[in-house]
C-alpha cells in the first residue's frame, strides 16, 4: 500500500473517501465539523438522528455529501474524547481501514491522524496509522489454490496532518511505520507457513534471499560446523529429526566498526512435537509457530535494513525440528553445551532453552553491546500475562527498562519479570551441572534462569513471546510481534549513538 502525507481541509479533498471522526455523545471532531459546515449541517443531522453516536470503532459510510469533493465520507466513532489514547486511536484506524478495504474505496484521505492522542505527537500518530493500516489489510493466502479476491482493494492512503510544518516529520514517520509493517508482514508470513514448507532449510534460504536483497550478510552453519563448535545442546534437540539443523548468522553494518553490535537471538523450532515428551494431539498444529522468535529476528532485520539505520546488528537463529524417533534425545539424557556446562534433559519438550543456550554462548564472539533473545518459550508465560504483553527478563535493569519503554512507544507491550537467584534452586541436578526444567511453579522464570547461566559475559534480556506471537480462533495466525518493540528499541540506539 502507498502512503502520502498531506495538510488541507477535508471538504476540499478529491478522493474516493474522506475519513473523519465523531466522539462519544455525538460530538463531531474538528474535521467532521468542517465537512458539516460545507454540507449545510448534513453531518449534524446524521448525528442528531442517532445514526452515528461516536461509539469507539463504529462506522457510517455516506455517499455524495453535498459541499464536498469526495465520493464518500466515512464517519468513525472515536469513543470518549477524554479517554482518546493509544488503544482508542489504533482501534479507530483499524475499523476505518477494514471498511475501506471492503467497500471498494481503492484510496482515501484519513483525518484521524489530526486527532490529539494524549502524550503522543503527530509523528507517533502517523507511524501507528501506517502500521495499523498494513495490519488491517494483511492476508495470508499463499497456500490456497484459489485465493479470495478483494474487489478494488485499498491501494493508497493519504494521512492528514494539522499543519504544513508537520509534513516533514510525518513523511519520516510514515517511512518508519512502513518499514516496521514490512518486517511484521514477513514475520507473519514465515509464522503462518506450515511446518512441511517452513523447514530449517527454508528459513535459512529466506534469510539469505533477504540479505542479498537489502545488502547485509548471511552465513548458514550446517551440522558438521555445529559439531565442530561443540553445540551439543542444540544438536540434542534435532537428533530425532530428518530435517538438517541450520544456524543462521545475520550481520548488518550501519555504523562504524568501533560501535559494538546489538545481537538478536531467535528460537527457530520450525515444528515442535515435544520430542519423546510428546505433546497432546489437540492444537499441536499451533507448534508451527514455535519459530516465531526466529521469524521476528528476520522481520526486524528487514525493518532496520529498509530504514538504513545507523547501528550495527547481529542476528543468530538456531533452527531445527523437535521430533520423536529412535535417535531422539530421551528424558534423563545428559548433554554438554557449547559453554562446557552439562545439562540433564528431564523433559524434551523444554527444548527451546536447549538451542538458545548454545546460540547465547556463540554471541560472545561479537563482544556485543547487548543481547536480546526472543522465544516462544513457555506456556507459563501465557498463564502469567495472557495474550497482551510479552515477558522481559534481564540481567541489566537499564536494558529491561529500555525494552519495556520501547514496547510502550510501539504499543507492542512488555512487562518485566523477576530473575532472582532464589529461583535457580529448582534447576538443581544430582547428575549434571543443572537440569533443563524446574518444578511447575514459576515456569517462565525458571526457564529464564536457565538461559541466564549462559549470559554472564554481557548485558542480556530474554523476551518470552509465547502469549503474543500468534492468535487463536477466528483471527488465527501469526501477529508479527515483537517486531515493533525490537525495531523501536534499536532505532532509539541510533539516536543515542
Amino acid at each position: 500500500m502507498e502512503f502520502t502525507i498531506k495538510s488541507g481541509s477535508p471538504e476540499k479533498q478529491r478522493s474516493a473517501c474522506v475519513v473523519v471522526g465523531v466522539f462519544d455523545n455525538r460530538k463531531p471532531s474538528l474535521s467532521a465539523e468542517l465537512i458539516d459546515r460545507a454540507s449545510g449541517g448534513y453531518i449534524s443531522e446524521i448525528i442528531r438522528r442517532g445514526d452515528m453516536e461516536g461509539k469507539l470503532g463504529s462506522t457510517l459510510l455516506l455517499h455524495n455529501v453535498r459541499g464536498t469533493l469526495a465520493d464518500r465520507v466515512l464517519l468513525v466513532g472515536l469513543g470518549k474524547e477524554r479517554d482518546f489514547r493509544e488503544r482508542e486511536f489504533r482501534t479507530a484506524m483499524r475499523s476505518a481501514v477494514h471498511l475501506l478495504n471492503e467497500t471498494g474505496s481503492y484510496e482515501a484521505v484519513i483525518y484521524l491522524t489530526e486527532e490529539k492522542v494524549k502524550r503522543r505527537e503527530v509523528a507517533w500518530r502517523v507511524e501507528h496509522a501506517v502500521v495499523v493500516a498494513m495490519e488491517a489489510v494483511y492476508r495470508f493466502d499463499e497456500m490456497k489454490s484459489q485465493p479470495a479476491e478483494v474487489r478494488r482493494p485499498l491501494r493508497k492512503l493519504t494521512l492528514s496532518v494539522p499543519q504544513r510544518s508537520d509534513l516533514t516529520a510525518g513523511e519520516a514517520a510514515a517511512a518508519r511505520g512502513l518499514a516496521m509493517a514490512h518486517g511484521m508482514n514477513l514475520t507473519r508470513d514465515l509464522g503462518n507457513l506450515p511446518g512441511n514448507v517452513c523447514t530449517p532449510t527454508y528459513l535459512a534460504e529466506r534469510a539469505q534471499a533477504l540479505a542479498k536483497e537489502l545488502g547485509f550478510t548471511c552465513q548458514v552453519l550446517d551440522r558438521p560446523q555445529l559439531e565442530e563448535l561443540k553445540m551439543g545442546s542444540f544438536l540434542s534437540v534435532t537428533a530425532g529429526s530428518d530435517q538438517p539443523p541450520k544456524f543462521i548468522v545475520l550481520e548488518y553494518s550501519g555504523a562504524g566498526k568501533k560501535q559494538k553490535p546489538m545481537v538478536l537471538v531467535g528460537k527457530g523450532i520450525t515444528f515442535d512435537t515435544g520430542g519423546i515428551s510428546l505433546k497432546p494431539g489437540q492444537d499441536m498444529d499451533h507448534m508451527k509457530y514455535d519459530m516465531c522468535g526466529a521469524a521476528s529476528v528476520i522481520g526486524t532485520f528487514r525493518a532496520v535494513a529498509e530504514l538504513k539505520a545507523k547501528i550495527n546488528l547481529v542476528g543468530l537463529i538456531a533452527a531445527c525440528e523437535n521430533m520423536p524417533s529412535g535417535r531422539a534425545t530421551k528424558p534423563g539424557d545428559i548433554v554438554r553445551s557449547m559453554s562446557g556446562q552439562t545439562i540433564e534433559v528431564l523433559n524434551t519438550d523444554a527444548e527451546g532453552r536447549l538451542i538458545l543456550c548454545d546460540a547465547l554462548t556463540y554471541a560472545e564472539r561479537f563482544e556485543p553491546a547487548a543481547v536480546v533473545d526472543i522465544a516462544t518459550l513457555t506456556g507459563a508465560m501465557v498463564v502469567a500475562l495472557g495474550h497482551i504483553a510479552c515477558g522481559v527478563f534481564s540481567n541489566n535493569e537499564g536494558l529491561a527498562r529500555a525494552l519495556v519503554a520501547a514496547g510502550e512507544e510501539a504499543f507492542d507491550r512488555a512487562w518485566q519479570m523477576p530473575l532472582w537467584e532464589d529461583y535457580h534452586d529448582s534447576l538443581s541436578s544430582n547428575f549434571a551441572d543443572f537440569a533443563n526444567i524446574g518444578n511447575r511453579a514459576a515456569g517462565s522464570v525458571t526457564a529464564a534462569c536457565f538461559l541466564s547461566k549462559f549470559t554472564k559475559k554481557y548485558d542480556w534480556a530474554h523476551l518470552d513471546i509465547a502469549g503474543i506471537a500468534w492468535k487463536e480462533g477466528k483471527e488465527k495466525g501469526a501477529t508479527g510481534r515483537p517486531v515493533p518493540l525490537l525495531a523501536t528499541w534499536l532505532l532509539a540506539q541510533e539516536t543515542a549513538g
